[in-house]
């Protein structure tokens, strides 16, 4: 059964409208632009995670033969490709991170859950004591929430945008000519 395909539709006046205009890499290496890359990534995020994605580009005739000459199709592929090697890095940061701030915070568990049950037992479980206890209880508890939060959320959502990152990385680009807009003509008096 063939793949199903979702179009994602790119409109520009001339290419260079498509990429970073501040990077001085050779065109296949360079940045796509800020909003561009926004547009697209919006769109892909809005399409089906099982679906291969078809950007098309809309370009006047004179810009298509400046894309060809360019390879702006391996510049697409390079850039999605970049950004996807950039956010596996993050991904494997932040599982780092998210295990050193669980040893942490396990670590801070266990002597407030030690130093609670010592209080408890020092002052036969005074009213006071208690309350102590229970707020130190409740602080060990609160030291884990960080570790919490990257392995429930952070590193979920790096992995979940990389990987639309590799799938724009292998989208088919295609450029299509539109159609010429007139110059800008005074209106008749």
């Amino acid at each position: 059964m063939p793949e199903k395909s979702a179009t994602i539709e790119v409109a520009a006046r001339e290419l260079v409208q498509l990429f970073n205009s501040l990077d001085p890499s050779p065109f296949p290496e360079r940045d796509l632009d800020n909003e561009a890359e926004s547009y697209i990534v919006s769109w892909a995020k809005e399409l089906s995670p099982s679906e291969h994605f078809r950007i098309v580009i809309h370009l006047p005739k004179t810009e298509i033969v400046k894309a060809e000459q360019h390879g702006v199709r391996r510049a697409f592929s390079n850039y999605f490709n970049y950004r996807s090697e950039m956010l596996e890095r993050s991904e494997r940061e932040c599982l780092r991170m998210g295990r050193r701030f669980l040893l942490v915070g396990i670590l801070v568990l266990a002597f407030c859950s030690l130093t609670a049950r010592g209080l408890l037992a020092v002052t036969n479980s005074s009213p006071i004591a208690q309350l102590i206890a229970d707020g130190l209880v409740i602080f060990g508890w609160v030291a884990n929430w960080r570790p919490a939060e990257i392995f429930l959320y952070e590193f979920w959502e790096i992995r979940r945008t990389r990987r639309l990152y590799r799938r724009l990385a292998h989208a088919d680009i295609m450029l299509v000519a539109r159609k010429e807009e007139p110059p800008n003509t005074p209106p008749p008096n």
